[in-house]
């Protein structure tokens, strides 16, 4: 799609404006004396419902003022971003565990994550739209790093009971405490503190560093994904956003069901294979070679089904385990909750 410049400025305005809301409406201290409060199911449900209608309505004007194949390509990009943004919230999931992150500030540290990741993704779609411009050759080696990546995601998936990874161990958080002191204890939402007269850095400074790493590493992975259905950098953008937009209460909504969604990495795999293959096809087809091109609504209806498909035998493979008298997963107690 030909998009305008103000277009482009009103759209980021317009999400920029919604994340100002939500931080004013959900992190808003409500005591002085306790800062913010802990995130409710409930809560967050309202707030995962209303990121994922915004995202439909929007998919429904790209139809009505691009055009089906258009609202089909955003849709399948949106589809598939999120289904990645739930994998995301897996390792999320266990950064802030490793960290001990008190639950009352882990939706601060999420809004962080998340504009990273916003800011992340938005300098690789800009420099993937440039190499597919450029050359199309640029697909076979997007099609391969996305094989790659889906081989990775079974063998961590299949690796992961054995051999836990350590986030609070990683490179770029032994380089930090190599230069600065880290705090025993968190100090609130403070990045920061002074003790003994020395600049000390605190574990929500840990915390930020661990996610934005994580986040460069999806942003090479999930770029290349939905360059695959898609070479609309506007598309891609506003998929990407409206994915990523609601994801910290996606998190609290999906806290209890982390351990329940056990084929969650399996259907990511076969996404990503599928869409691989997808972009090898068009790059044997843009040098000529006479190989059939899969079409978007196959690409819609592939990547909704597979995620269907896993998240519906996950939740029965839960069930029928707590039936047959296994111990089922902790599910954190929101009775307290607001």
């Amino acid at each position: 799609m030909d998009i305008p410049l103000w277009v482009w400025l009103a759209t980021i305005g317009a999400m920029i404006a919604i994340l100002a809301v939500d931080l004013a409406i959900v992190d808003h201290p409500w005591s002085k004396k306790t800062g913010p409060r802990e995130f409710g199911i409930k809560q967050a449900a309202w707030w995962a419902v209303f990121y994922i209608g915004i995202a439909i309505v929007f998919g429904f004007g790209v139809w009505y003022f691009g055009g089906t194949t258009a609202a089909g390509e955003y849709f399948a990009g949106f589809l598939t971003e999120k289904s990645l943004s739930v994998d995301n919230l897996f390792v999320f999931y266990m950064i802030m565990t490793a960290f001990a992150v008190p639950k009352r500030y882990q939706h601060e540290v999420l809004l962080v994550g998340i504009v990273i990741a916003l800011v992340m993704r938005g300098i690789f779609i800009a420099v993937g739209a440039q190499m597919i411009n450029a050359f199309s050759e640029v697909f076979y080696a997007f099609g391969v790093l996305l094989i790659y990546t889906a081989v990775k995601i079974v063998h961590d998936h299949v690796k992961s009971d054995d051999d836990e990874k350590d986030f609070s161990d990683s490179f770029a958080v032994r380089t930090v405490r190599k230069f600065w002191p880290v705090t025993e204890d968190y100090h609130g939402a403070r990045l920061t503190v002074v003790q003994q007269g020395r600049r000390h850095v605190t574990p929500m400074l840990m915390v930020i560093v661990a996610i934005g790493v994580t986040d460069l590493m999806f942003a090479v992975d999930s770029i290349p994904a939905i360059f695959g259905l898609t070479q609309d950098p506007y598309l891609v953008f506003t998929a990407n956003a409206f994915a990523l937009l609601g994801l910290r209460q996606l998190y609290f909504l999906l806290a209890g069901l982390m351990d329940r969604l056990a084929y969650i990495s399996w259907g990511l795999a076969a996404v990503m294979v599928f869409i691989g293959v997808k972009m090898i096809l068009h790059a044997l087809h843009e040098n000529h070679v006479p190989v059939p091109e899969i079409g978007i609504g196959l690409s819609l209806g592939v990547i909704t089904g597979v995620m269907t498909l896993t998240i519906v035998a996950s939740l029965l493979r839960s069930r029928g385990s707590g039936r047959k008298g296994e111990r089922p997963d902790e599910v954190p107690s929101e009775s307290s909750a607001e």
